[in-house]
């Protein structure tokens, strides 16, 4: 049980930390924290209804299958190209900041004015190739980030807790009452709940123990949002939330501040190791996912001319867009909330309303008809701002 929450927290927490100050830093530090606890009550919420659906279709069936069974073709290919458009918005948006950072780091150790587009080449190359080497690779780089991650995030915000300003933490909005601040901020904040893809593996793994698969889906999705409360209180409180702003969804800009607030040297390289492996182990996870799926979608063979060919369609078209958007970190991962609303929201709900008339036995989440109607004009919500934005 303590593995299954370890795995819906981790698969939350990531690379999307690092926008959530950039992306609410205008709304002042409450309405920040609001917004992070209505958005999570829709993730934990959504990551129910999945189990509800997974428990009635049969243990051990992955969600592409179990969308086939409930939606059949059509509902499989809504659902594959959902997924695959947010994979390729994720790893654009991680290759964006990863470069942005690579750009830093070159300044900053060897003072070296790296150009933005060959950092772009340069991360692709070093740590793209890691998907190539398969699961048995990445999973144990991963884990040993991962927890090198948890324990990096525990000093920094340890070590920064002491250095909020009251003052700072006073700070209304921005502009009060700007639609245009929650639009922009409402779909990274999203994007940051998105653990549900472990779903249907802990299902299995927990071999559908719905009481247990249960507290495992609310106290992993807790965690992320304890973390994320603590590093905006530590980001909006000691930084600002009016100069973040200003840094114009800058992540390099982001770190910097910190580390210039760090009362020691030490703690400042340990917050640029945090963002370093929070960036990283996202990365390689993702790409991890979106190689396998295009090598299952393209049939592709084992030999080094099919792993190249994968290669390429797995990481040519979000490399161009790391090319022209340099600064998209933001930008980016509040595109992929528009494919997320898809899988996580939309598509549960209609497996759900179509399951629950045929079977009525079973595990069954609360709320009615009620509740999924509010999570479905959310979703709905959620994709207008993202679209606002855009325009």
């Amino acid at each position: 049980m303590l593995g299954s929450i370890a795995i819906v927290a981790g698969t939350a927490i990531g690379a999307g930390m690092l926008a959530l100050p950039l992306a609410t830093a205008a709304l002042g530090i409450i309405p920040a924290i609001l917004l992070l606890v209505v958005i999570w009550g829709v993730s934990a919420y959504t990551s129910l209804l999945m189990l509800e659906v997974n428990l009635r279709t049969g243990v051990g069936d992955n969600l592409h299958a179990i969308t086939g069974k409930i939606l059949g073709k059509r509902g499989q290919l809504i659902q594959g190209a959902s997924f695959l458009s947010l994979l390729f918005a994720l790893t654009a948006a991680y290759l964006t900041g990863g470069s942005s950072l690579l750009v830093l780091k070159a300044e900053a150790m060897f003072g070296i004015a790296l150009d933005n587009q060959l950092a772009v080449v340069i991360f692709t190359l070093t740590l793209g190739l890691l998907a190539a080497f398969g699961v048995a690779w990445v999973d144990k780089v991963s884990r040993i980030l991962f927890s090198l991650m948890i324990a990096l995030l525990v000093i920094t915000v340890g070590f920064l807790l002491p250095e909020i300003s009251p003052s700072q933490m006073a700070i209304a909005a921005i502009e009060e009452g700007k639609v245009d601040l929650w639009m922009a901020a409402i779909p990274v904040v999203f994007t940051s709940f998105g653990f549900h893809v472990c779903i249907a593996t802990l299902v299995r793994y927990l071999e559908g123990d719905a009481l247990t698969l249960r507290k495992v889906l609310l106290i992993g999705s807790t965690l992320p949002l304890l973390c994320y409360v603590l590093w905006l209180l530590v980001t909006l409180g000691t930084v600002g939330g009016e100069q973040i702003h200003s840094f114009g969804g800058s992540l390099p800009a982001l770190i910097t501040s910190l580390q210039d607030i760090a009362s020691q040297p030490w703690v400042s390289k340990c917050i640029s190791l945090f963002a370093d492996f929070a960036l990283v182990t996202s990365f390689i996870g993702v790409t991890l996912s979106l190689y396998d799926f295009i090598s299952e979608l393209t049939r592709a063979k084992s030999t080094i001319m099919g792993r190249v060919q994968t290669w390429l369609i797995t990481f040519v078209p979000p490399v161009l867009c790391a090319l022209y958007i340099p600064e998209g970190f933001v930008a980016v991962l509040g595109f992929a909330a528009v494919p997320l609303v898809f899988i996580i929201i939309f598509l549960p709900i209609v497996m759900v309303l179509k399951q629950r008339k045929e079977v009525t036995e079973g595990y069954q989440v609360c709320g009615g008809k009620p509740a999924l109607t509010l999570v479905g004009l959310l979703g709905a919500v959620i994709i207008a701002a993202q679209l606002m934005v855009a325009l």
